[in-house]
C-alpha cells in the first residue's frame, strides 16, 4: 500500500526572520509533488467534459515529449486519497500517454473553495459548452447562497461578503450579466437530450430557456417531435409551449399541432398525414422508423418500376 506523501503547508514567521527576500519567495512557491494517478478521484459532479478530440491528441503528444508542463490541483481527502480540481484533461493525457504520476500542486481547502477555484480555473477555457457554464453557474451559485462572499487568499472559508445577491454576485464574477447566468442556469431543468441539442447548437439558448420550464413528460414530448419534424422550435413556439404548459392545457396534440408549423427559415417539408399511411404500414412499424420505412418502399418502387 502507498504511503500518502508527507505535505508541509506554509513556515512561520519566527523561520521568516531569518530568511532573506530570495529565500523567503522561493518558500512561498507552491509545493509540487508527484501523485500517483490512481489516488486521484474526479471532483464530485464535475461539470466540465474531457474531450477525446484533436485537442487531447496534441496534449498527449506534448506531455510524451515534454513531460507535464503546468501541474493538476488537488484536495486531500480524508481516506488518503485525493481530489482533483483543475486538470482533468491533463490527468486524463497523462494516462493516456503512459504515465503512473503526475504532477500536482497539493491544496489544504475546503470545499466550497475547491469548488469556486475549479469553476475559475475551467472558465478560462476558450470554448466551453452551454451545458458546462449551466452545471458550474449552478454549482457556484449554490456555494454562494450557503455562504455569501469570495474567499479571499489566506481568510476564512468564503467570507462575509453581504451585501451582493448571489445571482449578481456570479455574474460579476464570471464576466456574464446577471440575466445570462439565470438564462444558463435555467438551462440544468433540460433533459439530456434537449441539452445535448443547445449544446450542438442545434437549439439557441433562449427557446431552451422556455422549454426548460415545462414538465419531463412535456420535454420529452417535444424532443420526439423534433426527432420527427427534423426540426427545433423557435423562441416564439417555445413560448407558447410554457405558456399552455402554465394553463394546464399543453398536451401531445398541441405539440405536435406547434411543431409541424412552418417557420420562415425552415427549408419546405412534405407533410403526409400519420393516419392515411398508417394502414400501408406493417404493425411493428413504431412512429420514429415511418419515414426510414417509406423511403426503402420508394427505393423498392422504383428499382421494381425500372425493372417492369
Amino acid at each position: 500500500m502507498r504511503r500518502k506523501p508527507s505535505l508541509e503547508f506554509g513556515i512561520t514567521a519566527f523561520e521568516e526572520l531569518f530568511m532573506v527576500n530570495e529565500e523567503l519567495k522561493t518558500s512561498r512557491l507552491p509545493r509540487i509533488y508527484d501523485i500517483p494517478i490512481d489516488l486521484i478521484d474526479d471532483f464530485p459532479n464535475h461539470p466540465f467534459k474531457v474531450k477525446m478530440d484533436e485537442d487531447m491528441d496534441e496534449l498527449v503528444t506534448s506531455i510524451q515529449e515534454q513531460g507535464l508542463i503546468t501541474p493538476v490541483i488537488l484536495r486531500p481527502k480524508d481516506n488518503g486519497r485525493y481530489e482533483m480540481i483543475s486538470g482533468h484533461r491533463r490527468k486524463e493525457a497523462c494516462i493516456l500517454a503512459g504515465f503512473a504520476m503526475i504532477k500536482a500542486e497539493v491544496r489544504e481547502i475546503t470545499h466550497e473553495e475547491a469548488v469556486i477555484l475549479m469553476v475559475d480555473s475551467n472558465l478560462q477555457r476558450t470554448a466551453i459548452l452551454p451545458s458546462e457554464k449551466a452545471f458550474s453557474y449552478k454549482m457556484r451559485l449554490d456555494v454562494l447562497k450557503r455562504h455569501p462572499g469570495r474567499p479571499k487568499a489566506n481568510s476564512t472559508p468564503l467570507g462575509s461578503n453581504y451585501g451582493f445577491r448571489s445571482n449578481q454576485q456570479v455574474a460579476d464574477e464570471v464576466g456574464d450579466s446577471k440575466t445570462q447566468v439565470q438564462r444558463y442556469i435555467r438551462l440544468t431543468e433540460l433533459i439530456p437530450p434537449l441539452l445535448t441539442l443547445v449544446d450542438d447548437n442545434k437549439i439557441a439558448l433562449r427557446p431552451a430557456v422556455e422549454l426548460s420550464y415545462l414538465s419531463i413528460k412535456e420535454q420529452e414530448t417535444v424532443y420526439e417531435q423534433i426527432l420527427i419534424c427534423d426540426c427545433t422550435p423557435s423562441h416564439a413556439q417555445a413560448l407558447r409551449f410554457r405558456k399552455y404548459s402554465k394553463e394546464g392545457l399543453l398536451n401531445d396534440t398541441i405539440i405536435e399541432s406547434i411543431m409541424r408549423e412552418e417557420k420562415p427559415n425552415q427549408k419546405e417539408r412534405l407533410h403526409i398525414p400519420y393516419d392515411q399511411i398508417r394502414e400501408f404500414l406493417p404493425r411493428n412499424t413504431s412512429y420514429q422508423q415511418t419515414c426510414d420505412y417509406i423511403i426503402k418502399a420508394l427505393k423498392y418502387y422504383q428499382t421494381h418500376h425500372k425493372s417492369a
